[in-house]
Parts: structure tokens; C-alpha cells; sequence
């Protein structure tokens, strides 16, 4: 997952502010006790980070694959 898809992906489930606010404010144990903002800038892969997310906010597991990534054509 690149970086752009990620943000796509939390923009998407969460929308703009409350997105922002998410990987700003929410410790990831499962990243190193870091926000998604901290890992991103720390290196930590995008989609451990995602997926970190996903379970602290409780999005539904069908909606963790494919997040950020535009439909197909």
C-alpha cells in the first residue's frame, strides 16, 4: 500500500477531519505505541499501519483489503 492509497483509505472510512484526527491522535500498540502519522514518518509499512487502524476503530474486516485503491477500469 503506498502512502497516497493509505490516506485515500482513511479519507474514505473516516472522512476528512475525523481521519485527520484518527492518525493524529489514536497509539497503534501494534506499530510500536505510535500514531499513524508517527509511523508513517517513522517508515513503518503503510498497510501494517492500515490494518492497525482498522482494528483499533473497529472497521468492519470486509473493508480492510482494497481500501485506497481506485476501481478497477
Amino acid at each position: 500500500m503506498r502512502v497516497s492509497e493509505f490516506w485515500q483509505a482513511v479519507t474514505d472510512e473516516f472522512g476528512d477531519a475525523y481521519g485527520r484526527s484518527v492518525t493524529r491522535d489514536l497509539v497503534l500498540r501494534e506499530v510500536g505505541d505510535l500514531t499513524a502519522v508517527e509511523a508513517i514518518a517513522a517508515g513503518k509499512d503503510t498497510r501494517d499501519i492500515w490494518f492497525a487502524v482498522c482494528a483499533a476503530t473497529d472497521v468492519p474486516r470486509h473493508r480492510w483489503h482494497g481500501a485506497g485503491q481506485l476501481p478497477k477500469k
